[in-house]
């Protein structure tokens, strides 16, 4: 697999992710299209990079900020950029329990730390299940 294509500029694991793993999963592409109360066609994804940010279904009409400004400023990912970390990359409580937008700037320092291909196999996963599964911890 391609991590990098397969992984947002901003740090969220496009393979890990439900509406990306539908386009192999029948069953998961009807739970996903009636839980967002869209046609069955349109709750799959390729992966942020592949949808050149915009994901459809989200109804999104254009590509995110954090898309936008990766390609204004010529990186690959948010850690690369002299701003990091930016207000795009800001979590938000509001449906913080429904998608891991909260862990994308701890995804980026991993990367950076550990590198992609090694964070891909080794951690992403991971993170993604203790932001949803762990009790939070002090």
């Amino acid at each position: 697999m391609d991590f990098k294509q397969m992984t947002a500029p901003c740090g969220l694991d496009c393979f890990n992710c439900p509406v990306y793993l539908a386009n192999e999963n029948e069953g998961l592409r009807k739970k996903i299209s009636e839980n967002l109360g869209i046609p069955l066609e349109q709750a799959v994804c390729q992966g942020c990079r592949n949808e050149k940010g915009t994901i459809g279904c989200l109804n999104m009409v254009g590509p995110c900020n954090v898309y936008r400004c990766i390609q204004k400023k010529g990186v690959e990912f948010c850690f690369e950029c002299p701003d990091f970390p930016c207000d795009h990359l800001h979590p938000y409580a509001d449906k913080e329990s429904q998608v891991p937008h909260n862990t994308k700037a701890f995804n980026l320092c991993l990367i950076k730390k550990m590198g992609l291909e090694r964070w891909a196999k080794d951690k992403a996963k991971k993170v993604k299940d203790t932001y949803f599964k762990e009790k939070w911890k002090l």
